[in-house]
């Protein structure tokens, strides 16, 4: 009984804090414009090969603040920026439910690289997810040297607080609402 109600804690915590990417006010869209403007310095900073990405990229969408939690069941969401060619294109939401062994709670930021001007149309289409295969890569120092585009697209986590104990399947859909 308790960990029902732990689950149904968690999910509904996460539909209060998570509206739609549509609906958000002008002052939470500047707070998270701003926090994307952090969150790639950050990761620059962790990182200076990564410089080159945001560059080279055909585009990018950086998810600031993604927050995760899960008891069994679990569930992400965060809103982000999305770039093409460097400037800012649209807005982003991110959702994720998993299913397995997990517990906790932990904050992140994540960076998505788009290779190709076809991938990063097929992202503002909303028509991009990532698969529970899908993997990402712990943005440290020099992390970025020896990474590739996998199907045109390249994503960095950075941890930013939290502790969770985590095996298992799930996957992330994005919706995008350009500016």
């Amino acid at each position: 009984m308790k960990k029902v109600n732990m689950i149904m804690l968690v999910l509904v915590a996460f539909a209060i804090n998570t509206t739609a990417v549509f609906a958000q006010s002008e002052a939470k869209k500047t707070k998270i414009i701003e926090d994307s403007k952090i969150a790639k310095m950050e990761f620059v900073k962790s990182d200076a090969l990564m410089a080159n990405l945001f560059d080279s990229a055909a585009g990018y969408v950086i998810f600031p603040n993604v927050g995760k939690g899960g008891l069994g069941v679990g569930a992400a969401a965060g809103n982000g920026v999305v770039y093409e060619g460097g400037s800012m294109v649209g807005m982003a939401k991110l959702s994720q439910l998993s299913i397995g062994f997990q517990a906790g709670g932990q904050a992140y930021r994540e960076v998505i690289f788009f290779e190709s001007q076809a991938q990063l149309d097929r992202f503002k289409e909303s028509r991009f997810e990532f698969s529970a295969q899908a993997s990402a890569v712990a943005a440290t120092e020099g992390a970025s040297a020896n990474v590739k585009y996998t199907d045109g697209v390249m994503v960095f986590t950075m941890q930013k607080g939290g502790l969770m104990y985590e095996a298992s399947v799930g996957g992330q859909k994005f919706n995008y609402n350009k500016m």
